[in-house]
Order: structure tokens, then C-alpha cells, then sequence
């Protein structure tokens, strides 16, 4: 009987999981102490730092609010292709980056940084239940508005004790079946239905995402049907996939595909939002009576959008009819800009940059790649990162200072011999040309510029040719939507298309034709792709993508055999076999079959 009476299931998620005195769930985020259900490790945050809303993102609330965002780590679910893995699986309990930080702490951080809110995001809150909840609490008394990005998995007793505190909430739809959520973790979709019901009820505002996988085109019809025919005006978030770890590569849709799939979805719904392609028009928000544009969008590192102009009135009326729209918060206002790495998955994007260099130079411990994360994290070296990864010679010194971290300078040095060698060849090459074409970098689609300090500009001067990125002023990021009037006054004659979250050359090619782009590179369809994902950026493997743009740009200099060079690269740098059909978007995993190479990869998380 005393055993049966220290056996407590947990009420946070729909699991409900049975766990015993001292024990922990599925997550592995919560245990029975004396009887009680209880958090691990409360108050423990992997990032606390001012992001705006839109970066959650929250399109239809508060727009351009400075929020107080807060992230810990875990999660209860395990959806394959994870963009958050590093926080969910990889960054464990005792990580020495984690801040400890009260709920009053967080109010009045978020009260001196003057934001309007606090939101919860990245990882779950369902595997920080009971710090969400006491945060909210406070932030409630203290007059600040509270929300979460959450996949909506909670039961109805944990969502009837968080609900009376939240403001706004980003439900994250993982499938319309209860296949799919057991492919995630879950039992059932229509939990996460009744989920937003409860939230719904309560008068909360609420956004829905929703992953587009190439092939689950129905799924997401049916649901957007559910949506209009349950009567709720809820913003879609379509979230083009982006194929990480051990995700299938096919699975990505085109950005064609994704906005081919939002114009059926605007048959149904008032509002379908793109996001994770560069340059679409579908993350604008239009009067619903007469199609005026209302709030202009652009594209802000995965899983974001940064608002660029509101055009209403004051009373929040549309100024072309007059039809008012119901956005809480909407009026024009200053927006906050997030430093490069800071708010929203871009973090996440520089921890796996981190973990690509060790990669590359042998590191095959978890627990190795962690203890670089830990110094960067606790010695502010963030902001240093994105300095140093952006030259050629400094991302290589780069690659010897984290390498030395962890004594694997033998084979970053290797690293470091090949990679000099090959820059070393096309710059000499170089040295006696006298005629270099003007190059204009893309990300997505025929507008979306890159940032002229972009790495990726780097290497078309390195390629050699003329940045012309770098004769546009802009803020954003990773760059910015330019006008037809620049791009062909920019008038390059080849175009790079970005090799993450990126385009097909056939389809950059018509969109160019559609817009009226008359620029040299499109009159002799000189529009390229990197053979695989991030040959140009993210990754040690931008070695690779040097040597295609010299091949591409100076085919008379440059004849390198770049399938040869991967055999080579993979082979002496991630000890495994170049397979094309199995490389994904991971920056860092080589591969989406690769493995950390230890037994005890669960235990180097949990402690």
C-alpha cells in the first residue's frame, strides 16, 4: 500500500504520466516529493532577454510590443526534425548556463526593460509548468500582459489552473490525426482541440501554427475547416518545414508549394500567414472587407516575422473602409530590434553553429560540445560569434579557439590546413583578374536581400565577385525585402539563391519574370542554388560552397570536382560516407542518420 500511495500521476500534459516517489516522467522535467508533484529544477532559464512579439511569433497582438521573452529547456513532446532540439534535448538540468532567476526577479527585469509582457517560449511550458505558472501569477499582479508558445498538449486541470493568468497564446498543431501526435509524444489531437476551446473560453487571445510537410496538404485543409466551422477567427501560422536532424530532406515543401497552399487556405479563413520563406507576401495582414493592406511583414530568422509599417487609424479602423480590426494592442508604435543571436529560434541557430565547428573537428561527445556552450553562455561570447562568423579568416581562428575548448586542436588543425589550403588557391588564382561580376545574394525569394555583411557576401568577394548587397542600406534579419526599382538598379549578372530555408532556380527564375525584374543575371538565367544545404553558411562546410561559387563565377580559373571534395570532407572530417539523399538543413548534424557516439547520451541530457 505505501508503495501504491507514492505513485502520483502527473496532471501537466496529456501523457499523465505515473511516477513514483523520487521518480520522473517521460520529460523528465518533474518528480513526487513527499507525496507532491513537483518541478526538478524550478526557475531555471536558458534565456531571459527582450524580444518583439512577433518574434514569437504573435502576429495579432500588440503589434511590434516589447515582450520579456523567458526559455528553459525541455519538453514534453519528441517531434522528429525538432528546431528547438538543442534546448529540448541537448542543454541538460545542471548546464551551468542556466540562470536561476525568481518570479520576482523576472517582473522586475521585465518592468526596467519597460516591456509591455512576458512570453514564454522556444521550449515548452508544459516542462516548466509550475515556473510558468507562478511567473504568470505575478506578472498579473504586477499589470503585464502573459503568453506562451506551447503545443497545446495540457490537460484540462493544468489549463484551467494557467488559463485565469494568460493574455495570448501560439498553439503549435502538430497533425490533424492522433497518428501524427503519437509521432510526437502525444496520444491524441483532439486534446489539443479541446485546449484551445478551454483557452478560447476564457477570452484569451489565441494564434494557431500549424507545420506544412510536403504531402500533409489535406490535413491542414481539414483543420482550417474545423477552424471556420467551430466559428473561431484565429490567425493561421503556416510553418514551412524546415528538415533538421533526423528529419527526411523531401519532406520540405517549396516556397511555391507553401503559398500555393495558403491562397486555398484564404478561401476559409480571414487570415493565413507564411512563415519560414524569405521574401513572402503572405506575412502582411489585409482588411478582411476590402483587401487594403494593413500591416506590412518581413521575414525575421526562422519561425519569426518583424512588422515594418501599420497603416491604420487611430481608433484602429481600416483607413480605405473603415471596417475595424479586432487586433488588441494594434496602433502604431516604436518596434525593439534584437541583437543577432538574441530572441527567438536564431539563438538556437548559434548554439548548432557552435556545435557544427566541433563537429567537423571530431567531437563526438555531447557532453564535450555542452562544455563550449556553458563558456559561451556564461562569458557573453554571443555577440563575439557573430562578429567572428563573418570573415573568412576569422570564422578559421574561430574554429581553433572552440576547438581548444575541448583538446581536439589535432583535428581542427587538419580542418584548418584544408580549409586555408583551398582559400589560399582560389585567391591566388584571383590575383590577376581584372573582370568580376557583380553578384546579388537571395534568400527564398527574388527580393528578400541578404545583409551586405552577411557571411554569405563574404564569399562572393572571396569567389570573386562584386557584392552588391553591400550598395544596400537596411535593418533586419538576415536581411531585408528590397523594391523591383533597387533590384534592378543593383543590375548583377548572377544570383546566388541562400542554401537555407532556400528557392529553386526555376521557380526564382518565373517570380523573377512575374515582378518585371530586368536585370542581366535573369536575361541569361544565370540563377544558382548550392548543390546541398548550407554549403555557404552555418557550417564548416562553407568550404564546399567557396569552391562552387569559384567554379560557377570563373569557370575558366576553376574546375573543381566538388562531389570528390564532399567524399573527402565527410570522410576526413565527420569519419562517415557523403550521401546526398541524406543531408538536411541541421547545421550541424552532417547528416540525418548521424549520432552522438555515446552510451550514455540520455543520462549527459537529464543530469
Amino acid at each position: 500500500m505505501d508503495n501504491i500511495q507514492k505513485i502520483k500521476k502527473c496532471y501537466i500534459c496529456a501523457r499523465e504520466c505515473s511516477i513514483q516517489e523520487g521518480g520522473s516522467g517521460q520529460c523528465r522535467k518533474y518528480t513526487v516529493r513527499k507525496g507532491q508533484l513537483v518541478e526538478i529544477a524550478p526557475d531555471q532559464y536558458l534565456v531571459v532577454c527582450c524580444i518583439s512579439i512577433e518574434t514569437m511569433p504573435m502576429l495579432h497582438f500588440y503589434p511590434k510590443g516589447k515582450f520579456l521573452q523567458i526559455t528553459t529547456t525541455g519538453c514534453n513532446f519528441d517531434c522528429p526534425g525538432c528546431i528547438s532540439t538543442v534546448l529540448v534535448k541537448e542543454v541538460g538540468l545542471s548546464n551551468i548556463a542556466l540562470q536561476h532567476k525568481t518570479a520576482d526577479q523576472i517582473i522586475k527585469q521585465a518592468k526596467e526593460e519597460e516591456c509591455l509582457g512576458i512570453s514564454f517560449l522556444m521550449n515548452d511550458p508544459l516542462a516548466s509548468y509550475f515556473t510558468f505558472l507562478n511567473v504568470a501569477k505575478k506578472a498579473k499582479r504586477a499589470n503585464l500582459l502573459v503568453g506562451c508558445s506551447t503545443n497545446g498538449d495540457f490537460t484540462y486541470e493544468s489549463s484551467r489552473l494557467l488559463a485565469p493568468y494568460l493574455d495570448f497564446i501560439n498553439i503549435g498543431i502538430k497533425g490533424f490525426s492522433d497518428a501524427e501526435y503519437k509521432n510526437c509524444g502525444g496520444n491524441s489531437v483532439e486534446n489539443v482541440l479541446e485546449r484551445i476551446r478551454t483557452f478560447d473560453n476564457h477570452g484569451i487571445h489565441l494564434e494557431v501554427s500549424y507545420t506544412y510537410k510536403r504531402g500533409n496538404e489535406d490535413a491542414i485543409e481539414n483543420f482550417a475547416s474545423w477552424l471556420r466551422e467551430s466559428g473561431y477567427n484565429i490567425p493561421l501560422q503556416i510553418m514551412r518545414y524546415i528538415p533538421l536532424e533526423g528529419a527526411a530532406p523531401e519532406l520540405e515543401p517549396t516556397i511555391n508549394e507553401a503559398e500555393h497552399l495558403c491562397r486555398a487556405l484564404k478561401q476559409k479563413l480571414n487570415h493565413v500567414y507564411l512563415f519560414n520563406s524569405p521574401g513572402t507576401e503572405f506575412l502582411d495582414t489585409y482588411c478582411p472587407e476590402c483587401g487594403n493592406i494593413l500591416i506590412e511583414r518581413d521575414f525575421y530568422g526562422p519561425m519569426g516575422a518583424k512588422t515594418k509599417k501599420i497603416n491604420v487609424n487611430n481608433d484602429r479602423k481600416c483607413p480605405k473602409c473603415n471596417h475595424l480590426i479586432p487586433i488588441p494592442g494594434l496602433k502604431k508604435r516604436d518596434g525593439y530590434m534584437e541583437k543577432a543571436f538574441e530572441g527567438g529560434y536564431p539563438f538556437t541557430r548559434a548554439l548548432e553553429m557552435i556545435q557544427a565547428i566541433l563537429i567537423a573537428c571530431g567531437v563526438n561527445k555531447l557532453s564535450h560540445v555542452v562544455k563550449v556552450w556553458e563558456k559561451v553562455l556564461t562569458e557573453n561570447y554571443l555577440d563575439n560569434l557573430h562578429n567572428d562568423l563573418q570573415s573568412i579568416d576569422q570564422y578559421i581562428l574561430t574554429i581553433k579557439k572552440y576547438a581548444g575548448y575541448v583538446g581536439a586542436e589535432e583535428k581542427a588543425t587538419e580542418l584548418i590546413s584544408y580549409m586555408q589550403g583551398k582559400v589560399a588557391e582560389i585567391r591566388g588564382k584571383l590575383r590577376e583578374v581584372t573582370k568580376r561580376p557583380r553578384v546579388y545574394y537571395a534568400m527564398g525569394k527574388p527580393l528578400f536581400c541578404l545583409k551586405g555583411e552577411r557571411f554569405e557576401n563574404q564569399l562572393v568577394t572571396a569567389a570573386g565577385g562584386i557584392s552588391v548587397n553591400k550598395e544596400i542600406m537596411g535593418d533586419g534579419r538576415p536581411g531585408m525585402t528590397i523594391t523591383v526599382e533597387e533590384m534592378n538598379k543593383l543590375n548583377p549578372e548572377a544570383i546566388f539563391i541562400s542554401s537555407f530555408l532556400s528557392n529553386t532556380p526555376d521557380d526564382f527564375y518565373r517570380e523573377c519574370i512575374t515582378k518585371g525584374i530586368k536585370v542581366d543575371a535573369v536575361s541569361s538565367k544565370r540563377i544558382f542554388t548550392h548543390a546541398y544545404p548550407n554549403w555557404d553558411f552555418g557550417s564548416p562546410r562553407w568550404i564546399l560552397g567557396l569552391m562552387n561559387m569559384a567554379n560557377i563565377l570563373h569557370p575558366e580559373l576553376f574546375k573543381f570536382d566538388l562531389f570528390e571534395e564532399a567524399k573527402y570532407f565527410y570522410l576526413n572530417f565527420y569519419n562517415t560516407k557523403f550521401e546526398p539523399e541524406l543531408i538536411n538543413l541541421s547545421f550541424a548534424k552532417p547528416a540525418n542518420n548521424w549520432k552522438w557516439n555515446v552510451d550514455n547520451l540520455n543520462q549527459e541530457v537529464s543530469n
